[in-house]
């Protein structure tokens, strides 16, 4: 009786050891699967978010591809005009539209005109002869257009003092050497900042390096950043038919630091807006603005023709959108990326 009870213990301890490995077992399987599936999980939604991105950068690309093929039918509309130029009316200014996917979503585009905006390079050269900061000193065709500009400012227009320190600051930013201008900064300022920086002494590769340059405010970077480029690298003339009303009052008569007034800009940006552009160079010269007064200097910075364009274009694909801002050089027939840079909303 005694054996047959011990035999009895014994075998319900085994089977409690076995369900207990059973349990283990179970467990360790379920935890395996759970594992498993937030992984799988975690790669399918990564593969998904790939998809999508190489999905909306390709439609991204196929905006690029487009803007190239406009840029190319105006290069040769203009060519049977008696006078090329490039202006607002003219098949790559128009207003863009929505293009809608198949997938759902949509794709949009527009194009500007970088050579209608101010280009901060060109405030590398120094003057001829740096004066003592009275009435006599001297300033290069490029600082006295910027200075102008500088008091056109809509939003925030700067007094001439103010203005002629934030042109100077920008030249010592972009001129190779560690020389102060008159009225400008070096890194004997930087290096006093919290934190300490330098002056990068060479041409801005982006418009938001103007943030790191003395005098310049958040505010002041605001109202600058839409009338003011650094493409191309080698500045080019600034195109009359496509530059923006303050840019317009930037033009004035040699030597004068003071922009045109208001009524006389507006004037000028009238005429520009409603008979989409300037006949030519010699028209818009002859404009009352400029009565009774010799342009000189400034000529040199003036255009009638863009060869350089800002591509932004926006897509959504299910419900994620993506942006690609892409700088496009146009030479003759052929266009060219130049840089792009993406964004996500």
């Amino acid at each position: 009786m005694r054996c047959r009870h011990c035999k009895s213990h014994a075998r319900a301890a085994e089977r409690g050891v076995a369900l207990v490995v059973a349990l283990l077992v179970f467990g360790l399987c379920a935890a395996l699967m759970v594992a498993m599936q937030r992984e799988f999980t975690l790669f399918s939604q990564r593969s998904a978010n790939l998809f999508l991105h190489e999905q909306g950068y390709a439609y991204l690309r196929g905006a690029e591809e487009l803007a190239a093929v406009v840029l190319v039918m105006d290069y040769d509309a203009d060519q049977s005009r008696e006078q090329p130029r490039d202006d607002l009316g003219e098949i790559w200014a128009q207003q863009a539209t929505p293009y809608p996917l198949d997938e759902g979503g949509w794709l949009v585009g527009s194009l500007q005109d970088l050579q209608g905006r101010f280009n901060l390079n060109t405030l590398a050269q120094a003057p001829a002869e740096a004066g003592s900061g009275d009435a006599t000193e001297r300033y290069t065709p490029a600082e006295t257009f910027f200075v102008r500009l500088l008091q056109a400012l809509p939003e925030l227009p700067l007094g001439q003092a103010e203005a002629v320190a934030v042109t100077r600051a920008i030249g010592d930013w972009l001129d190779e050497d560690s020389n102060v201008r008159v009225y400008g900064a070096e890194d004997d300022l930087y290096s006093g900042q919290t934190p300490p920086y330098r002056a990068a002494n060479r041409p801005m590769a982006s418009v938001s390096e103007l943030r790191a340059v003395a005098n310049v405010t958040p505010q002041l970077y605001r109202a600058l950043a839409p009338l003011v480029t650094v493409w191309p690298r080698t500045p080019a003339a600034l195109n009359i038919n496509t530059a923006a009303l303050p840019l317009l009052r930037a033009v004035n008569g040699n030597g004068d630091l003071a922009p045109l007034s208001e009524a006389q800009g507006e004037a000028l940006f009238r005429v520009q807006r409603e008979q989409a552009g300037f006949v030519d160079m010699q028209a818009f010269q002859d404009q009352p603005a400029f009565a009774d007064k010799e342009l000189g200097d400034v000529n040199s910075l003036l255009g009638e023709s863009s060869s350089w364009f800002l591509l932004s274009a926006e897509v959504e694909v299910a419900e994620r959108k993506m942006r690609l801002y892409s700088v496009l050089q146009r030479d003759k027939r052929e266009v060219r990326p130049v840089v792009r840079a993406m964004g996500s909303l």
